[in-house]
């Protein structure tokens, strides 16, 4: 299928492929059996793939998105066999992820005309949240592009020592001020520094509290406000992290948090050591926002652009 020929690196999709592991050999392990015995695709097999589907953490509305319109198909054809199940799911959930995921980037990249672009960071704490702001801040400076860094999380003090060790290991700059301060007032200076030093990229990161919904969300909306009295329209880019490895924990977060502010992009990391990978499927679903991240790996690569064909390549190849 040329929908699915590789657009990676070679090293990267090797790395996309080791971080998928778990996750489709769970996948796969689950399915054989749901087919075992079976040379057709009735409603039994049906039945028993709702069931995989369900527990690969793809999410139960998703699931029976994914099986309506198997459904449809086997109504359609007559006659499906079980050893074309698997052509059939990825073609599916390409299907399902490309109405929400509609790019296909390989890398990051900036929309033009649009400077300083202001990316503001949300995402309970534990879930990789300064991880995945430093590796992003990384890959654009990779690609040229001038960053600065602001520690609005001033709720704990190992939340603005852990940004600076990025900053520092990154190369860029970074504003800062102590623990307890107005994370407001550190946004307006991040952005006035940016403006100054006419930067590219500003990643702001935020307090990941969730205990009360209307503390969080006046605080972002006030961290908002503030922003838009240095740069009109930002934050431009609202990135919400998630762990994938939480399973179903992961949407409650979802939930909440797009409750709290308006989220326009998910990154949902740590999929390398979890086989809860079909939580990617079934959030980007269900909350029709697109995932622009994940993680894969450890390493300061290993947050790779989610491009929705990669994914299903990688989640769905049964050769390695």
């Amino acid at each position: 299928m040329s929908l699915f020929k590789n657009i990676f690196s070679s090293k990267k999709k090797e790395n996309l492929d080791k971080g998928l592991e778990k996750s489709k050999t769970s996948f796969f392990g689950k399915l054989s059996k749901a087919v075992a015995g079976k040379s057709k695709v009735d409603d039994d097999v049906l039945d028993n793939l709702e069931e995989v589907l369900v527990s690969s953490d793809v999410g139960v509305a998703t699931t029976l998105k994914v099986i309506e319109r198997i459904e449809a198909r086997v109504a359609k054809d007559k006659y499906m066999g079980t050893e074309e199940l698997n052509v059939i799911l990825r073609e599916e959930i390409a299907g399902l992820l490309s109405e929400t995921n509609s790019g296909d980037a390989t890398e990051v990249e900036l929309p033009t005309g649009v400077k300083p672009y202001v990316i503001m960071v949300v995402g309970v704490n534990g879930v990789g949240k300064t991880t995945t702001i430093g590796k992003l801040a990384h890959q654009y400076k990779n690609k040229g592009y001038k960053v600065v860094l602001g520690a609005a999380d001033t709720f704990r003090a190992a939340a603005i020592d852990q940004l600076q060790v990025w900053a520092d290991r990154v190369g860029i700059p970074i504003v800062k001020q102590k623990m307890g301060s107005d994370p407001a007032s550190v946004a307006f200076d991040t952005l006035s520094s940016a403006v100054t030093q006419d930067a590219d990229v500003v990643i702001i990161d935020t307090a990941g509290r969730l205990h009360n919904k209307v503390n969080l969300m006046n605080e972002l909306t006030k961290v908002k406000r503030v922003m838009q009295k240095v740069v009109d329209d930002t934050p431009h880019e609202v990135l919400l992290v998630l762990d994938g490895s939480t399973g179903q924990n992961a949407f409650e977060q979802a939930k909440q948090f797009t409750k709290a502010t308006e989220v326009t992009a998910l990154a949902v990391t740590k999929l390398d050591g979890t086989a809860k990978g079909g939580v990617v499927i079934g959030i980007s679903d269900q909350f029709q926002i697109p995932v622009k991240y994940i993680g894969v790996g450890e390493g300061i690569e290993d947050l790779q652009v989610f491009n929705k064909y990669e994914f299903v390549d990688s989640f769905f190849n049964t050769k390695s």
